[in-house]
């Protein structure tokens, strides 16, 4: 199987430092800070078609930008870019979302791809109302997928469970295609619903052997056809001392009492990925920027202060393409990527790493437009 590639859309602003969820960390110097603003998003989503991503993930959150509608705003200022757009179930009705993704894909002409967040964070979710425990929302989740997906065939649906009760739900007409849904969740309570509604799980960027031993524990709940993607960042460089001075950079760019209230906040997750990232760094500033290379390439520093994916991909074009082939090897398939800033650093991967995915056969054709198509 190839490899697919997404990258970002940072809808809760960007710049040339670690712009995190919880706000705790704000670039300070000039110019570093660029609010996410439609002509900046749709800067960075031209860029990516450009490079030959094929989608980029848009977050859900109080933090950032609504994912329906920014993403819904630039479907007519790209022409084949997909959107990974991330939602929370349990903030609207399934057929509602039934609904909303099939108008979607047919507005969009096929280009939505659904991200289901089923929220690790009781404070979060309770800002949206939501107050019930971390083993009920994944409950409640695959209620909501189950329904989901029995609207999207087109004929009435019926269903009575312990979160929803629906009678005779359906919609104008059935997507065409019906939309992927990518799907995470570390704990026992997710990955059982994983294995019955996903068709891409992810993970965050953890150790191959650590991401091997989730892909294994997936695959043994289901014999589903289930594709896997993880969840990263990257910062590539044509050398990889260059590489590690832009890695060292974003190090020092961080204040310590932000990297402190950043963990303080996330160590009170009830998400267990968030709390296997956590355990990467151990919070420690001090370690350098080497100290928190946790597996060759891989580096934790980027989760001292933000929030969900924490580790970026760190190296010359050739050695980043390594680990991505890694990866590969172990089964994954899809790797959703970022960098700050997002528009930069979409170019730095899509110029070179991506040629050399590209002669390593791990690439389908060549999705990159010309300039003048673009």
């Amino acid at each position: 199987m190839s490899v697919t590639l997404h990258w970002f859309l940072p809808t809760s602003g960007d710049g040339r430092t670690v712009v995190e969820h919880f706000h705790a960390q704000r670039a300070p110097a000039a110019g570093a800070r660029r609010e996410p603003d439609i002509d900046y998003l749709a800067q960075i989503a031209r860029t990516a078609e450009q490079v030959g991503f094929t989608g980029v993930l848009t977050p859900t959150g109080t933090w950032c930008e609504d994912a329906w509608l920014t993403t819904a705003a630039l479907i007519g200022l790209t022409s084949r870019l997909k959107f990974l757009v991330a939602f929370r179930p349990g903030v609207l009705s399934p057929t509602l979302a039934a609904q909303m993704a099939s108008t979607y894909q047919r507005i969009s002409r096929g280009r939505l791809l659904l991200n289901v967040v089923t929220g690790g964070d009781s404070v979060e979710q309770q800002r949206f109302g939501d107050w019930l425990d971390h083993d009920q929302r994944y409950s409640r989740t695959d209620e909501f997928l189950q329904i989901v997906r029995g609207v999207w065939t087109g004929q009435p649906y019926s269903f009575q469970g312990e979160h929803y009760r629906v009678q005779d739900a359906t919609v104008l007409a059935a997507p065409d295609p019906v939309p992927p849904i990518y799907f995470g969740g570390s704990s026992d309570a997710a990955l059982p619903v994983a294995a019955r509604n996903a068709d891409v799980y992810l993970t965050w960027g953890e150790p191959p052997a650590d991401v091997a031993a989730k892909i294994e524990r997936v695959r043994a709940l289901t014999d589903r056809p289930i594709r896997f993607g993880i969840r990263l960042h990257t910062i590539s460089r044509d050398t990889s001392a260059e590489a590690w001075a832009a890695a060292s950079r974003l190090l020092d760019a961080l204040d310590p009492a932000a990297v402190a209230k950043a963990q303080e906040q996330l160590r009170t997750s009830e998400s267990v990925g968030q709390q296997r990232m956590l355990a990467l760094h151990g919070g420690d500033l001090g370690r350098g920027v080497r100290g928190l290379e946790i597996y060759p390439n891989l580096w934790a520093g980027v989760g001292l202060v933000r929030g969900g994916a924490g580790t970026a991909l760190v190296g010359s074009h050739s050695e980043v393409a390594d680990l991505i082939e890694e990866y590969h090897s172990i089964g994954i398939s899809e790797f959703v990527l970022s960098g700050y800033p997002h528009l930069e650093e979409a170019y730095w991967f899509g110029e070179g790493v991506r040629p050399l995915l590209k002669q390593r056969g791990l690439l389908d054709g060549d999705r990159t437009l010309a300039l003048a198509s673009a």
